[in-house]
């Protein structure tokens, strides 16, 4: 049951995982592979730092949209989050905020930052087009339609693939600027799918009376409270990225542990992505009495394992070669400056797992702020080991960064154990989950 409600979500995190190694390949075969992909992981971390406030709409929607009116509400509220996003991103991309960003805070070299400043002008449609269809996907979660959900994803894959391969083949298009138009086209397209794709669950939502009295039914005002810790998880989670990226800049071998690392982190988002699946399939699926946490908790341990077992295999043995060389497009120099930050990170698959276990559990709970607070403690922990490994140790970007990651991760999950466990259900269950026919809507 859990197996057969997770894959679709698992696939579609998988398929969005390829793109990072795809048109990172791309882009090490194009000419200047390495300005053009350090600019294009500053870019791509910009962007996803500018996307985290709309990152869990998903969930969202997911927990609180159960008929007419709570839909309504959740819309609206992401239609205004999306433009304050979006205007975001235009004013990061105005040439003196830019400079001043790219100059003083990264540090970066002229040829780096004039490519990564043509690439963000081009995600500036990115984080809406992202919160436009989390929004709408989490309906089709909640309606057990999550195979429409992987059915999008192959939409946007197609989309990414075929632009990438069109400007490597019939244009000059500079790398960085091949993986921000593959990128944003394909969430565009991504997008405007998803809305097509849920129009029957929407016509039923809209159908739907309000199922609650006056004195509970959704508002804004709820709305926010629920939102805004997880909302700020997100820009702290996602923040992680530029603040590597910042601390690159200043580190020893800045180039190359800039170009290696769009790389290491595409390898490592193949199998941390199906441990972010599973944060979803936990809310809904726990239930109201949480009588499907011990068949999750087992499954969850399984899939833990698996998914940093996978990763080792790579970093520990010749498959490294092949994904790094064959694969990626990397030099052989720059193949082995990747190797020892892959194997510092190898656990980090399982420790998503878990996090996405011990998240779902206390959304499911409504009980959103010590969520956040872990994050804070993951962020401010990967701010101190890379303050430490850099400017005192003096270790080189990459590995610095590994360390950092790793560490702070581990700070978050062993701080979220303890409103885990207080939110444990209080008597036993008989670990049963009830199938839903196809198109009804998750209990």
């Amino acid at each position: 049951m859990i197996f057969f409600f997770w894959m679709p979500l698992a696939a579609t995190w998988f398929m969005m995982s390829v793109e990072g190694p795809f048109l990172a390949a791309i882009i090490a075969r194009l000419p200047d592979p390495k300005y053009n992909l350090a600019a294009y992981g500053v870019s791509f971390s910009i962007a996803i730092f500018v996307e985290a406030p709309v990152i869990m709409l998903m969930s969202a929607s997911t927990a609180l949209v159960k008929d007419r009116d709570s839909f309504i509400k959740l819309r609206n509220f992401t239609y205004a989050l999306n433009a304050v996003v979006t205007l975001i991103m235009v004013l990061f991309v105005i040439p003196p905020v830019f400079d001043y960003v790219a100059q003083e805070m990264l540090n970066l070299p002229e040829p780096v930052a004039r490519l990564a400043h043509k690439a963000c002008i081009i995600f500036i449609p990115w984080a809406g087009a992202i919160g436009y269809r989390r929004f709408y996907q989490g309906i089709l979660i909640r309606s057990n339609l999550t195979r429409r959900v992987a059915y999008g994803t192959i939409i946007r894959l197609t989309a990414m693939a075929s632009t990438g391969l069109f400007c490597c083949l019939f244009t000059k298009t500079q790398g960085a600027v091949v993986g921000a138009v593959a990128l944003s086209s394909a969430v565009c397209v991504e997008a405007v799918a998803s809305k097509f794709m849920v129009r029957a669950s929407v016509g039923h939502l809209l159908s739907e009376e309000r199922q609650h009295s006056e004195a509970e039914s959704l508002t804004y005002g709820m709305t926010a409270r629920f939102y805004l810790p997880l909302a700020l998880t997100s820009i702290l989670g996602l923040g992680v990225s530029p603040l590597v990226t910042f601390s690159m800049g200043h580190s020893r071998m800045a180039i190359e542990s800039l170009a290696v690392l769009p790389v290491i982190n595409a390898l490592v988002f193949l199998f941390r992505s199906l441990g972010f699946s599973f944060q979803e399939v936990g809310i809904a699926l726990f239930g109201e009495r949480d009588q499907g946490y011990r068949p999750l908790r087992h499954f969850a341990i399984l899939l833990g394992l698996a998914v940093s077992l996978g990763l080792s295999l790579v970093a520990f043995t010749p498959l490294s070669s092949v994904w790094f060389q064959g694969v990626s497009g990397l030099s052989a120099a720059l193949a082995a400056f990747a190797l020892w930050p892959t194997r510092i990170v190898a656990v980090m698959p399982g420790l998503e797992v878990l996090l996405s276990f011990q998240r779902a559990l206390l959304v499911n709970h409504r009980k959103t702020g010590p969520i956040t607070l872990a994050a804070c403690i993951e962020v401010a922990g990967i701010g101190i080991f890379l303050f430490l490994s850099i400017r005192v140790f003096g270790m080189v970007g990459a590995i610095a960064a590994a360390l950092s990651i790793t560490l702070g991760r581990v700070l978050a999950n062993v701080y979220m154990t303890f409103p885990y466990l207080k939110t444990l259900p209080k008597t036993p269950t008989n670990g049963s989950l009830e199938p839903w026919p196809p198109g009804s809507s998750v209990p």
